[in-house]
């Protein structure tokens, strides 16, 4: 029996430029083999180089210099990456594209391909078959059958309380469980996030369901240019029926032994038997927005993993400005367009990059908003990214992160 999966100022707007990687080999198929009873404690020798060639590297990733804070020491995830959200710089990685099973932080993914289909004053009355296949031991918020909830409570029961039972009930809604994983398997591959395999929405431990730290940290940016992602996964505690359900993330809400994140405003936490725990987080500090994905700590302590991404949290916005990045989180394929390069040769773009797609229209359903800010050609070792045009991700001025501290005040 598995255990409980226990989960829990700006927004980002896909422009049309790209940061394309000219040495970059995707994998050749989105299926991932399956998991063994225990993943192994190394990581395959040959791994994605999506985003530059070091993130397909075993091991810790990063270019110290004078100025530049060393890493912590006790690190002890299995996987792990800490980028800039606004210009997609990848300032340290390990293992960036090991894949891994997910748990609840799967659920990123599917927020990010349901939630802007349903709007949020929607109600649904719960039948019997909208809760069935949940996995024994599923995290659940309650949802009860033959009650209506509202689309807006069924999503602070997916992001605050990682409600499985939530998730397919909203499932159930989107033409079922199978018609779900399709879309979603969909999206990522629109994602570029080409080391996952969806096998069910909710993250819940099942054969041959991988997705990576990489690919993690890409459905956090693009969920969180919709502006509801980034309402419930900063939402600290909200009324449910007839009680309150506080968020599960522990950066965000604290603990007793890992107090309050500064600048944290979300994004999504898991825990399996099989994953272990898993978190990706956002954070803003001093004008920088950064995104640390943890995976799978060896230390089983308690709250290990979210002291872990702290740890790389206080590095990142230490290193920030100061540390040459190691790669890039890819745009998706929907940003994309081929460019001509100035000597007049043929023209580069996702065909380059081995991604295929075509189109420069942002991702569907994405907050509109404004943003600047211009691409800065990498160096990195094993491949050069070449940024074509403006920024591929910006984010404006907007963040859910004044809202997050009224809320507190007020509770």
């Amino acid at each position: 029996m598995f255990a409980p999966q226990k989960t829990g100022r700006r927004s980002l707007l896909v422009t049309s430029a790209t940061v394309l990687t000219l040495s970059v080999t995707a994998p050749a198929a989105l299926a991932a083999p399956t998991p063994p009873a225990s993943p192994s404690a190394t990581p395959p020798a040959g791994m994605s180089t999506l985003g530059g060639a070091r993130l397909g590297m075993a091991g810790t990733q990063v270019d110290l210099a004078p100025g530049v804070p060393v890493l912590p020491k006790d690190l002890t995830a299995r996987s792990w990456i800490v980028s800039d959200a606004e210009s997609g710089e990848v300032l340290a990685a390990h293992n960036a594209h090991w894949r891994l099973p997910p748990a609840s932080t799967l659920k990123m993914l599917f927020a990010d391909t349901v939630l802007p289909r349903f709007p949020k004053g929607t109600r649904h009355k719960v039948v019997p078959s909208d809760l069935a296949g949940m996995g024994v031991g599923s995290s659940v918020v309650g949802i009860k059958e033959g009650r209506s909830y509202t689309v807006h409570d069924l999503w602070l029961g997916v992001f605050l309380r990682s409600g499985n039972d939530a998730v397919h009930v909203l499932s159930a809604m989107n033409g079922g469980v199978r018609q779900t994983v399709e879309d979603m398997q969909d999206h990522a591959e629109q994602l570029q996030a080409l080391d996952t395999h969806v096998v069910s929405p909710d993250g819940y431990d099942a054969p041959e369901q991988v997705s990576s730290a990489y690919d993690l940290t890409l459905f956090a940016r693009s969920g969180l240019q919709k502006k509801d992602f980034r309402d419930y996964c900063s939402t600290v505690r909200a009324p449910f029926g007839s009680s309150e359900i506080q968020n599960t993330n522990r950066l965000l809400s604290g603990d007793s032994d890992v107090p309050v994140y500064q600048g944290i405003a979300g994004v999504k936490n898991g825990n399996t038997t099989h994953a272990g725990a898993t978190f990706t987080g956002v954070a803003e500090r001093g004008g920088k927005v950064l995104l640390v994905t943890v995976m799978n700590p060896e230390k089983r302590e308690h709250n290990e993993v979210y002291k872990e991404t702290a740890k790389l949290f206080d590095w990142g916005f230490q290193a920030a400005g100061k540390v040459a990045p190691v790669g890039v989180l890819v745009p998706p394929r929907s940003a994309a367009q081929p460019t001509a390069p100035p000597s007049g040769g043929p023209a580069t773009g996702e065909a380059a990059a081995g991604t295929g797609g075509s189109g420069s229209k942002p991702v569907a359903s994405a907050t509109a908003g404004t943003g600047s800010g211009v691409g800065t050609a990498l160096a990195v070792a094993g491949g050069l990214l070449v940024l074509l045009g403006g920024g591929a991700f910006l984010v404006n001025r907007r963040w859910p992160l004044p809202d997050l501290m009224r809320r507190r005040t007020r509770s």
